[in-house]
Order: structure tokens, then sequence, then C-alpha cells
């Protein structure tokens, strides 16, 4: 029986948000029309927990958009009273912001002349979840878009392989996911799964796939109703 001295990965991980194809034919719809008008290249983002997110909207029109003049900007989220974010007058305008926002959002101000009025949001949390609106008026036309931000926990697993066993393990997972192992082949093995989850529904995961073969390599697909995430391991002989 060989010995496995140490095992060593190939790791990719894709993280694919669903609904790609809904949003190009939104876009596609969006640049078909107007003269001007707000476009966002993504109108169902998901955003990891804890992370920064982008959220896009700029000014799409069919002449040059660099040095717009008079340019208004207000972000809204549907059942919030108060704003996300304002700029005015040639400035933020914060005083009616919305105390969750506060200190966690910006605009790329420079930006702003070329169209670009897309928000920075930090540090994301549950209640950020909801409809975005973005609306934008400027010299050169204006309009709004409404954006759906919704929100998970995602990482991508890490291998250990020990006594035969391979085993995956990611630390931040929301909602619950399912785990798919498979060969190189595409054939779906056998795994063994198990959940734990934090004091805020935060799940961890392990999985385990047993009978591992030297030098072949291993899919390890975690995925829920938003995020996919696919990794592979190999595993090497380290004394031949």
């Amino acid at each position: 029986m060989a010995t496995f001295g140490q095992i060593i990965f190939g790791s990719m991980i894709t993280l694919i948000v669903l609904f790609s194809a809904i949003i190009i034919l939104i876009l596609a719809l969006s640049l078909s029309g107007n003269l001007s008008q707000v476009i966002s290249t993504n109108t169902l983002p998901v955003a990891n927990l804890g992370e920064d997110q982008l959220l896009s909207c700029f000014l799409s029109t069919k002449s040059q958009t660099a040095g717009l003049t008079d340019v208004s900007v207000t972000w809204d989220m549907k059942g919030l009273t108060g704003t996300v974010y304002r700029y005015q007058n040639g400035a933020p305008d914060l005083a009616n912001q919305n105390s969750q926002f506060k200190g966690r959002t910006q605009l790329f101000l420079n930006a702003l002349t070329t169209g670009n009025a897309s928000l920075l949001l930090r540090g994301v949390t549950p209640s950020d979840e909801g409809e975005y609106t973005c609306s934008m008026s400027s010299s050169g036309g204006g309009g709004n878009i409404n954006i759906y931000l919704r929100t998970a926990a995602f990482s991508a697993p890490t291998f250990q392989f020990t006594n035969g066993t391979l085993a995956a393990q990611a630390t931040r997972w929301f909602p619950k996911p399912s785990v798919t192992w498979s060969n190189d082949g595409g054939l779906v093995l056998r795994g063994s799964t198990s959940f734990t989850s934090n004091s805020a529904g935060i799940f961890s995961v392990v999985s385990t796939l047993q009978s591992i073969n030297v030098s072949d390599t291993y899919t390890c697909t975690i995925e829920n109703d938003l995020v996919i995430a696919i990794s592979k391991a190999t595993v090497t002989d380290s004394s031949k």
C-alpha cells in the first residue's frame, strides 16, 4: 500500500452568483433605450457578510459623459427612513442619512463627472439586504434604477489528508449549503458532511471523503441558493 507523505492541493475557487443571465438581459435592454439613462452592471448583487460591497450605478449616454456638471445623486433603501447617501450642490449631504449607514458609505467623488454614481457599502450586515434605488441627475441627463442586494456568507474550503481520508473545511456559510464530492471524471462520490452554527447563524462546514487514490483529483462543491464555491484537491505520493 502506497505511503502518502504529503498532499499537494491545486485549488481553484469559483464564486458564481446566480441569475447572471437575467442581469445581462436587463443590462442589454437598458442600453437599447433612451438617449441617456441610469443603469447598473449588476442589479442582483450578493454581498459577503462582513465584507465591503460595491453597488453599481452610472449614467449611460450615446454621447461623451466626461465633464458632467450639476450632478446630484441620491441612494435610498426601500422601507427605510432617511437616505443611504446623498450628494448635491457639489458636496455630500448627509444630514438626513439613516443611522444604519453612517460612516459606512461613500461615492467616488472624482468619478461623478464621468457619470459614475456607484456606492461603496462597508462591512455588510444582514440588515443591509433589500432594495436600493440610485437616482441621478446631471447636465447630461439622469434617471434611476433599482438594485436588490442579497446577503450571504461564503468561504473557500481548506483541505487536510489524514489516514486515507480527505477533509474539506469551510468556516463561513449562510444560508446553510449542501456539499457534493466528485472525481476528475465527474462521478459523484459519497462523502460525509457535518454542520455547526454560531450565535449569528453562520454555518461551519466539515466534509470528508474516504478511500482516496494516489494522484487523483477530487472536487468539492459547496453551494446554496446564492453562491457556488468549487475547489479541487490533488493527492500525491511524495515517496516516489
